[in-house]
């Protein structure tokens, strides 16, 4: 499952989440904002920046990779000095390099190994976390992310339990779309009843998804509504995760996207995380978004 964009909502969501993944105090957290930031020479983007706004906290980089990739540590380093050169930080800066897996590591050149050594470049293992007891969301859905098929299920209903007890509605919202999200990467064969289905009715109505579906639905009709307020609730989904890693959608490719049927919005979101700049998702519309 590709999981660029997944990470970027993650980190946007939870704030804490990365200090949880390096093991430092959550407090360390507060004075930090995220974004990704594009490195322009090369069109290199991180995965993901803190920033703090004191100049005594380190800047954090971060770099998620879910599949093996020999030249990882090449590009990475090369997003990092770009970045510096670049934007020229007043703050002491850390790579954080994050594999779901330790097989998917590249074996670190001499070079790479000194800045491992001092700690520049710090690894992460999510893979260590699959049998952690946490109480943290952003961990549960690490979790859920890495599992079997035949465990996703089990773990997103539990999850889906254990946000039923949490007071604030704006993060049992953003952690059940969240849930919905990975079922849909890990479940692409299944319909919409079938994703709606692993969670109760009262978990699933505060999802923006399931509103815009059944609002549609309501508007158009029974029958023809239910499969409309589907491809609605597809095409807003697929909206917000592209505004979240290309920035603002035109309104011009916002109608592109709106006109696609089921399956090409379902194509579109696999081809999703291949797409690396607006002009690849304005040829992918161009090349394959046409007809049925």
């Amino acid at each position: 499952m590709k999981t660029d964009t997944l990470f970027y909502q993650l980190f946007n969501t939870f704030h804490t989440l990365l200090f949880e993944l390096i093991e430092r105090p959550i407090a360390e957290a507060e004075g930090y904002e995220f974004s990704s930031v594009e490195v322009k020479e090369k069109a290199f983007r991180f995965d993901g920046i803190f920033s703090p706004k004191a100049k005594d906290k380190p800047i954090y980089l971060i770099e998620v990779q879910f599949q093996q990739k020999e030249d990882f540590y090449w590009e990475y380093l090369s997003e990092i000095y770009l970045y510096l050169n670049q934007y020229r930080p007043a703050q002491e800066w850390q790579a954080i390099a994050i594999f779901a897996r330790r097989s998917y590591e590249p074996e670190p050149r001499s070079h790479v190994r000194e800045m491992l050594d001092c700690q520049r470049i710090r690894r992460v293992y999510l893979e260590d976390l699959l049998d952690r007891e946490t109480d943290s969301f952003a961990i549960g859905i690490i979790q859920l992310i890495l599992s079997s098929e035949s465990q996703a299920v089990r773990l997103a209903r539990q999850l889906g339990e254990k946000i039923e007890q949490e007071n604030n509605t704006e993060i049992q919202e953003q952690v059940l779309e969240l849930i919905e999200t990975v079922l849909v990467y890990k479940f692409p064969k299944l319909s919409r009843q079938e994703i709606e289905a692993m969670f109760t009715y009262s978990d699933l109505k505060q999802t923006r998804v399931y509103q815009d579906a059944r609002e549609e639905g309501e508007q158009r009709g029974l029958k023809l509504g239910e499969q409309r307020g589907l491809v609605k609730g597809q095409s807003t989904m697929l909206l917000r995760m592209l505004g979240r890693k290309f920035g603002q959608i035109t309104p011009s490719l916002r109608g592109k996207i709106n006109k696609l049927s089921a399956k090409q919005l379902e194509n579109l979101a696999e081809a999703l995380f291949d797409l690396e700049t607006i002009a690849d998702l304005n040829n992918w519309l161009k090349t394959k978004g046409k007809g049925n």
